[in-house]
């Protein structure tokens, strides 16, 4: 029995007339009533009963025939999903991302984009640091992942800067530079006059990051940051100077977080004061969806 012996049922069932039928189905009336006559042979049962003006279902026939759509049904549904799929229109991405990441308008501006040009796409968002989320790519967890640090480990993975932001100094309320009327908040202050102050610092990620970003433009300043604490997320740093633990350099996009206790200041323009964010995933990624997530991030960062 095949696929097209149950379109031929289905069709002579609603019908009710062989003719009708064959014309509905585009064949010959001859060949479609020795299809029939072929499949009540292979089931061994009596699907019509033959009229003077058509035919019309026996018992075992209105049985048949509620099977014989919900297959058939069942067939172009799947037919149509992989359709989609290959396409892109349907399937699974699962989408990493270090937890300052969103804070960047770019990245909920391209999760909305391709939510609404693949609503059938099942987007999955995961929230990690850069290390975890590298060996997520690397095990097949995830398919892409917007991280904050270069990746050491690049052995089959396609690494994408998308773009480089400034970073400022989070400083808590009661802070000197917070407060003193001399120091404006358009005033560009000198990453030299925290050389005194106690850092509280995102633990390194097991590579080259922003710890090593900010320990190196401070030794241009001239000085030697002093770490008194080092925090696991860079959202937990903001905590800690909000508590008054010590100082911060955060991405600028993260002013938006806006939090009791914290005060941002603009410091002076630093070439390696920046922080990048970027686009990792497996090279050669084959899966349609993931291609077209991948494809819509890297034209939105081209029109930045």
């Amino acid at each position: 029995m095949e696929l097209r012996h149950l379109r031929y049922f289905v069709a002579v069932a609603e019908e009710k007339h062989m003719t009708r039928a064959a014309e509905r189905l585009g064949i010959q009336q001859p060949p479609l009533s020795m299809q029939i006559r072929a499949l009540e042979q292979e089931l061994d049962v009596q699907l019509f009963r033959r009229q003077p003006r058509g035919v019309e279902l026996t018992e075992a026939g209105l049985a048949f025939l509620d099977r014989a759509r919900v297959i058939l049904d069942q067939v172009d549904r799947a037919v149509a999903t992989t359709r989609r799929t290959a396409r892109g229109e349907e399937g699974r991405v699962v989408v990493g991302f270090t937890s300052s990441a969103p804070f960047h308008p770019f990245v909920p501006r391209v999760l909305r984009a391709f939510r609404e040009a693949a609503p059938l796409v099942s987007l999955v968002l995961e929230e990690s640091g850069s290390s975890e989320l590298v060996q997520g790519l690397h095990n097949e967890e995830i398919d892409a992942a917007f991280i904050r640090s270069p990746v050491a480990d690049v052995v089959g993975l396609t690494v994408q800067p998308l773009l480089e932001e400034k970073m400022l100094v989070a400083l808590p309320t009661g802070h000197i530079f917070a407060r003193r009327s001399s120091f404006s908040r358009s005033v560009l202050l000198p990453l030299s006059e925290l050389a005194k102050e106690t850092f509280v610092l995102y633990k390194r990620p097991g590579g080259p990051g922003l710890y090593d970003t900010i320990i190196a433009a401070c030794k241009t300043s001239g000085f030697s940051p002093r770490v008194g604490q080092e925090a696991p997320r860079i959202i937990s740093t903001l905590n800690l100077v909000a508590a008054g633990i010590g100082v911060s350099i955060v991405p600028a996009s993260l002013q938006r977080l806006q939090m009791d206790g914290i005060v941002y200041r603009k410091l002076e323009d630093m070439p390696q004061l920046t922080a990048p964010l970027i686009l990792a995933c497996r090279h050669g990624e084959n899966a349609a969806a993931v291609q077209r997530f991948l494809d819509l991030v890297r034209s939105a960062a081209d029109n930045i």
